[in-house]
């Protein structure tokens, strides 16, 4: 398959779109679902943003597929901090710069390929073999907790916790300017951007795309044209803190999508170089799947973003 290949057709036939479209296709509704997920599908000239969306007979698609991925993913020798782990799931503390799951582009050293070797192909196959125990994720260059599940009875109750939004997740991020008010919720829905798959984007509350989302944030720290905050997340949507922290006018310092980073503060950030959004997952919490035990874990700021804080601080007095 090439990195461009492009898929055309019509509907054949009213059905969900991720069943439409793997009739047409030949491909598999997981792999479809994918697609959608990232933006590479479009239906009647717009992007979908949901797999369970109804389609008309005779309605135009074209699918964007990037080059081929392995059939599975391969168990690598990648150190891990890891949290907590027993029989049903496991916490890992990411560093940034790991991605989660394989994608073109990053066919290895990755999570899963660290977690194939680390817990010896022992994964939930719920997500199947590219994203083996896979429940949530955090972007690459996003650092700190997530939990990925060994069993599939510890995949269905966690997927169900995520979906009725009672995990419990706290983020530190690093904001450029002083958010006000000093305390507040940003309740605005998040999907895919019109003009850059690779983007989400703040939609109207009462748009049809996209999908609720819920952040509230607290300043905790002022520093030199700077902020730190922390995010607790309602939803856990794609992107999501850096999205609404862009959308008040305080995107994360260093995030290369969703905001530039004042000038006065380049040379802050070239020095130390830091080159990533200044976002962390800082605790993770849930009802454990399998015994019921209510279960929270912290994670301290990494030295990167600690050293960027200090800095600020420092010429903030």
């Amino acid at each position: 398959m090439s990195d461009s290949e492009i898929i055309t057709g019509t509907i054949s036939a009213p059905a969900r779109l991720d069943k439409a479209l793997a009739e047409a296709t030949g491909l598999s509704r997981a792999r479809v679902q994918g697609l959608i997920d990232e933006g590479r599908v479009d239906v009647a000239g717009k992007t979908a943003t949901a797999a369970s969306m109804k389609v008309a007979e005779g309605t135009p698609f074209r699918i964007i597929i990037s080059a081929a991925m392995p059939a599975q993913a391969a168990a690598e020798i990648i150190p891990l901090n890891v949290a907590y782990e027993d029989a049903h799931l496991i916490v890992v503390d990411k560093p940034a710069g790991m991605v989660v799951h394989p994608a073109v582009g990053n066919i290895t050293g990755t999570l899963v390929n660290a977690l194939l070797h680390h817990c010896r192909g022992q994964l939930s196959g719920i997500n199947g073999v590219a994203r083996p125990g896979i429940v949530h994720r955090i972007d690459k260059d996003t650092s700190g907790l997530l939990v990925v599940a060994k069993s599939d009875a510890a995949h269905e109750g966690l997927a169900v916790q995520f979906a009725a939004h009672t995990v419990h997740r706290r983020y530190i991020a690093v904001t450029a300017g002083h958010p006000s008010p000093a305390t507040g919720t940003i309740n605005a829905r998040v999907g895919r951007s019109d003009s850059d798959r690779k983007k989400m984007t703040v939609l109207p509350n009462i748009s049809s795309r996209g999908k609720t989302a819920i952040t509230h944030y607290k300043v905790l720290e002022r520093l030199n044209e700077a902020a730190v905050i922390e995010c607790r997340l309602e939803t856990g949507r794609t992107h999501q803190v850096r999205v609404h922290c862009a959308s008040i006018g305080h995107p994360l310092l260093g995030d290369p999508a969703y905001g530039r980073t004042p000038k006065s503060l380049r040379p802050v950030l070239e020095r130390l170089g830091f080159a990533r959004q200044a976002l962390h997952a800082a605790e993770l919490g849930f009802v454990h799947p399998v015994t019921g035990e209510n279960i929270r874990f912290s994670s301290d700021i990494p030295q990167d973003m600690a050293e960027l804080i200090d800095e600020l601080r420092d010429s903030n007095r």
